[in-house]
């Protein structure tokens, strides 16, 4: 098939069996390669789904600036993507922002608004989004897209990511476990597949120091996993276990995740394979587990795969902590 652009590539993302990984295990593990859509993450299913349905029900139209708290993944995929509907891009950063990052999107062309003073808890997300309200309420043709309350990106796996899954996997699944940070890719897939599988066991995979399923807030250095606030999207989760990974259980996972299969990507991914390593024990033989890799790890080489030759990540099996 031949698209008009890279929109119409986003999504058919291949599964692939991890079965070196866990060839020790009684059950099957399943991986959607989420990384390959063609900005490099599932964020692009979210970017694609916003633009086109708002587009569709008037709320934007050709010339019209989105606004956006965002210096990875979804801020990459609004700042490629909405050029090709007419439409102009904000992304609201902070000095944490990496230094790949800030070069893709100031390459894409984005408009870059970087916030330099720190938040009453020592971070700077509520500066950003204060000054994402600042610039709505100064100019309405601006539009803040919101990934963290905004039910279309939810529904972008609901009717996306989900539907593929269902083809893919026809003959069912039994856990789904996903990383989670808006909280938005787990509850649009798990709506659906429930659906299908009501006995489908939701695992979602936070991180050590986020807010999200009410733990205390404490530093967390690596992006694209967990939250320092309670995404609104949130409070409809449908969701059977949490598992809180640490950074270093993370970087770990990568390590074992590259070398096993030969699949490079991100922090979000390590702390999935981590996390199955937790939750292993509870698994019954037999059982298919489906698992997303969300993003690129090329974006992520600073900070998890620096020193990889000489790498020697920490044993996989020590349990973490499942709330």
């Amino acid at each position: 098939m031949i698209h008009d652009n890279i929109a119409g590539a986003v999504g058919n993302t291949p599964i692939v069996r991890l079965a070196r990984l866990f060839r020790d295990e009684p059950f099957e593990v399943l991986a959607k390669l989420e990384y390959l859509n063609p900005l490099g993450s599932m964020k692009d299913r979210a970017a694609r789904h916003v633009i086109e349905s708002w587009l569709a029900d008037g709320t934007v139209r050709p010339g019209t600036r989105l606004v956006e708290s965002s210096s990875g993944n979804f801020g990459i995929a609004l700042a490629a993507l909405a050029p090709l509907y007419g439409l102009r891009v904000t992304c609201v950063l902070d000095p944490n922002t990496s230094a790949t990052n800030l070069a893709i999107l100031d390459s894409l062309g984005a408009d870059l608004d970087m916030v330099w003073e720190r938040d009453a808890g020592g971070g700077y997300l509520e500066t950003r989004l204060a000054r994402v309200r600042e610039l709505v309420a100064r100019d309405p043709a601006v539009v803040w897209v919101n990934q963290y309350a905004n039910d279309l990106c939810w529904q972008a796996h609901y009717e996306q990511t989900a539907a593929e899954i269902l083809t893919q996997v026809p003959d069912g699944l039994d856990v789904l476990v996903a990383a989670v940070s808006t909280t938005a890719t787990l509850q649009g897939i798990a709506r659906r597949l429930r659906g299908r599988w009501p006995a489908l066991r939701v695992v979602a995979v936070d991180a050590f120091g986020s807010v999200i399923f009410g733990g205390p807030s404490a530093p967390r250095r690596l992006p694209g996993h967990g939250s320092s606030r309670v995404p609104e999207l949130a409070a409809t989760l449908e969701h059977d276990d949490v598992v809180h990974v640490r950074d270093e259980e993370a970087v770990a996972g990568c390590h074992a995740l590259l070398r096993s299969e030969g699949i490079l990507a991100g922090a979000s991914s390590g702390a999935v394979v981590s996390a199955l390593r937790s939750v292993a024990p509870s698994l019954p033989a037999g059982a298919r587990v489906l698992t997303l890799f969300a993003d690129r790890g090329e974006r992520y080489m600073d900070l998890v795969y620096a020193g990889a030759a000489d790498a020697r990540p920490a044993d996989l099996r020590e349990p973490v902590d499942v709330r």
